[in-house]
């Protein structure tokens, strides 16, 4: 029976062991949280976490902060806040070329090449309803391009709006003077109307492309001397092209791929955000695409929604829903971002 009282005390001991290592062990994970949010606050500060997005590399499937295992929440609060509200219909002015849209462009390209597109595949009547159930909803920015097919569906969604109520963008693959002529009459007669809005040169990846390819910018300004085009750009699949475009006076209205996590990208976040500081110093208009990866980022929207917010050098951004129900979620999350 001597002995009762000491393993009682054992016991005791134990179980106050116990008890200092799980408060010990909530303390520490309490500590490495606000280390996460301390570490990704200071390295998101002034772009939008594209600095810590650099450093991390190109990241297609996971980002650093999910790789932290940050929750949703955490992950959103890493980002600054954004300095205002935004809507999706608000109205903006692209670059310098006068032309006034709305916030979201509605994309029509998604997985978009050989005349296809997850949105094509709504068909004419699918996608054009789609549009203008946006146009209802304030938005004003039809993305359009030769090569995913959707010419015919914006031409249908045209017929039921005021067009000079609209932007039209569309994209050409002509590398040389002849197409790049032809392309341009052909989309208008497609489309059904008189003028593009803007007209890009598309999916450039030679960084000598404005020497490479000065025939087809040569006709692309005539086309907007005589009015059939009122601004002229590209899109980029390349940092050398796109570091070329910057560079270029030719060049009106930049699109360009931009997410947190460096999916479906020029390059990492840092080294594009950076080209397009220099892009907005230079007056450029700058559309941005792939704000959600091309679906990488699905599951992730509204840190997407916000990095690209956050960023302050988009004019605008293009994203293609595929159903009106996504199309009006999107609108709900642009607006609720903060």
């Amino acid at each position: 029976m001597r002995g009762e009282p000491l393993e009682a005390a054992a016991d005791d001991n134990r179980e106050a062991m116990r008890g200092v290592q799980a408060n010990e062990q909530v303390r520490a994970q309490k500590e490495e949280v606000m280390k996460r949010r301390e570490f990704l606050r200071h390295a998101a500060g002034g772009m939008g976490a594209a600095a810590l997005m650099g450093s991390a590399g190109l990241a297609a499937k996971h980002s650093l902060l999910a790789s932290l295992g940050m929750t949703r929440e955490e992950r959103l609060a890493a980002f600054p806040a954004l300095p205002r509200k935004f809507a999706a219909n608000e109205t903006v002015t692209i670059g310098k070329t006068g032309i006034q849209t709305s916030l979201l462009a509605m994309g029509t390209g998604t997985v978009g090449s050989g005349h296809h597109s997850h949105q094509t595949a709504l068909g004419v009547k699918g996608l054009s309803e789609m549009l203008l159930n946006g146009y209802d909803h304030g938005l004003r920015f039809f993305d359009a391009a030769d090569s995913y097919g959707s010419h015919p569906h914006v031409a249908e969604a045209l017929k039921h709006v005021p067009r000079d109520k609209v932007t039209v963008l569309t994209k050409t693959w002509a590398r040389d003077a002849a197409t790049a002529r032809a392309d341009i009459e052909r989309f208008r007669t497609e489309l059904g109307t008189d003028y593009i809005d803007i007209c890009l040169m598309h999916c450039l990846t030679e960084g000598d492309w404005t020497e490479r390819y000065r025939g087809v910018m040569d006709v692309m300004e005539e086309a907007r001397q005589k009015g059939t085009i009122r601004a002229h750009g590209c899109s980029c699949h390349s940092i050398e092209a796109l570091r070329t475009a910057t560079k270029s006076p030719w060049v009106q209205v930049h699109l360009v791929r931009i997410n947190p996590i460096g999916s479906f990208m020029d390059s990492d976040p840092q080294t594009v955000v950076s080209v397009m500081r220099e892009m907005k110093a230079a007056g450029k208009g700058i559309v941005g695409m792939k704000i959600l990866g091309q679906g990488t980022m699905r599951d992730r929207q509204d840190e997407a929604l916000k990095f690209a917010l956050g960023l302050g050098l988009l004019d605008a951004f293009t994203i293609g829903a595929e159903s009106r129900a996504e199309q009006e979620d999107l609108i709900r999350r642009i607006g609720a971002a903060g």
